[in-house]
């Protein structure tokens, strides 16, 4: 769950690129691997007007997902008490805010693609008008309903806020699609195939064939000596419903009414529809998490890229933050963009691909002081050695673990804002990163020197 704090001003100073929505060229700054993988430090319109110059990247995005600030007028701190980002922007400033990058979202955007925008109730309304004129109305495909944590206590004159929206929107017609199911519950199944066919054992369930609505067809003719209930029509043609019946998969009733076989073992499961109910984010002391305000429940995201891409395909998350879309991505085969402007999302995607994630059991001992125990024996004047506290035991839960990718920045970058990682140095450097990293810490050489005196 997020942890949002109502106020405009950070506990301490959070670093960023600093690019003042001006276009900068971005180069390398750490790779590893031959991999299309590409993780920016900067804010999201300078990258995405330089992606716009790649030719290998624009029009080529099969799938664009973001959660964007939502307009709380907060600042969202990490389990660790650290600022991640602000989300100050409110109102019209909000909306002129998202239009800019969702312009050129649909710029990147293939021709079959999707983009999916996870907002919360506040603004969600708002940006469906927004994304109605940029993509257009006949373009808006879905707005999910997800619950995003557990019931509360709530004690506002209201009902208890549980969940929050997702708007999905295709740039044409023809959208990547690929439907997605649920398994079937063993109560589901009792419920919806009640029956089981005595030949063979196969449990199934009895339809009607025909469908309402008059047809001038064959569909609307006479099938059996008998025609369509009034102001129906045959779901199939009666050549087709003959050969339904030759295989045994017709059930006719005592007193002769035909209904159509439909059999659980040839049910790909139950078809996902617009509510969500099992995704939520922090759900129990056992959630793997990096302990980012506002992550997302990894399964959620997969549910997205499989529905809207295919292996191979490229997706984007241009407002990263803890790299849940990324990670899902990479999981199932598909290249990825991430992009951030805050240095405490890079440290913690940056942390993710190295070393996973952690159980909120993890974080929560992370944060308790590191003392040392003694014992004392009461029966005598001497204290046993003092012993160091056990090393964590972190939970044992297999981890996709990212090591082929770059990392791209503007010449803003100083080399201080975040740890590159330790697997393998950059032996890239921006024409001043040397130089503003030198100039940083002799800086801060003079100010302890003045504190000093």
């Amino acid at each position: 769950m997020a942890t949002g704090i109502p106020k405009t001003k950070w506990n301490g100073e959070l670093q960023t690129s600093n690019s003042d929505n001006e276009q900068f060229t971005y180069h390398p700054i750490w790779e590893n691997g031959n991999s299309a993988n590409r993780l920016y430090f900067g804010d999201n319109i300078s990258v995405m007007k330089d992606l716009l110059k790649d030719k290998s990247v624009k029009g080529k995005i099969r799938l664009i997902y973001i959660d964007p600030p939502y307009a709380t007028n907060s600042v969202f701190q990490t389990r660790k008490q650290k600022d991640a980002y602000t989300d100050l922007l409110t109102g019209e400033h909000y909306i002129d805010f998202m239009r800019e990058r969702l312009l050129l979202m649909k710029e990147l955007l293939a021709t079959d693609g999707s983009i999916y925008v996870h907002l919360d109730n506040k603004m969600v309304f708002h940006v469906k008008v927004l994304m109605d004129e940029i993509f257009g109305a006949a373009n808006f495909r879905s707005m999910i309903t997800r619950k995003k944590c557990k019931s509360k206590n709530f004690t506002k004159n209201s009902f208890g806020n549980i969940s929050d929206y997702i708007l999905f929107y295709s740039k044409t017609a023809n959208a990547v699609w690929n439907k997605q199911f649920n398994e079937w519950t063993d109560e589901k199944v009792l419920m919806e195939f009640p029956f089981i066919e005595e030949e063979t054992g196969r449990r199934h369930k009895r339809v009607p064939i025909h469908a309402p609505g008059t047809r001038n067809g064959t569909t609307g003719k006479m099938w059996r000596g008998m025609m369509p209930p009034d102001g129906k029509h045959w779901q199939f043609t009666p050549d087709k419903l003959d050969e339904f019946d030759r295989k045994g998969e017709i059930y006719w009733s005592k007193n002769g009414n035909p209904r159509r076989k439909v059999y659980l073992d040839e049910s790909s499961g139950i078809a996902l529809q617009d509510i969500w109910l099992d995704y939520l984010d922090v759900n129990n002391q056992n959630t793997q998490t990096t302990g980012y305000p506002t992550e997302k429940n990894i399964e959620m995201l997969k549910r997205i890229i499989l529905a809207s891409s295919n292996i191979g395909d490229l997706v984007m998350d241009c407002f990263a933050g803890s790299g849940t879309t990324l990670v899902a991505a990479d999981e199932l085969h598909r290249n990825w963009i991430g992009v951030d402007i805050g240095s405490e999302s890079m440290n913690v995607i940056l942390n993710r691909f190295q070393n996973g994630t952690q159980t909120l059991d993890d974080h929560i001992n992370d944060e308790k002081p590191k003392t040392k125990s003694t014992k004392v024996d009461l029966f005598s004047d001497q204290k046993e050695e003092e012993q160091e506290p056990r090393p964590k035991q972190l939970s044992k839960v297999q981890q996709h673990l990212i090591t082929d990718f770059s990392i791209l920045a503007n010449g803003n970058y100083s080399g201080t804002e975040f740890q590159l990682p330790t697997h393998l140095h950059s032996h890239f450097a921006l024409p001043n990163a040397k130089a503003n990293a030198a100039k940083q810490k002799e800086s801060a050489s003079k100010r302890t020197a003045t504190v000093h005196d």
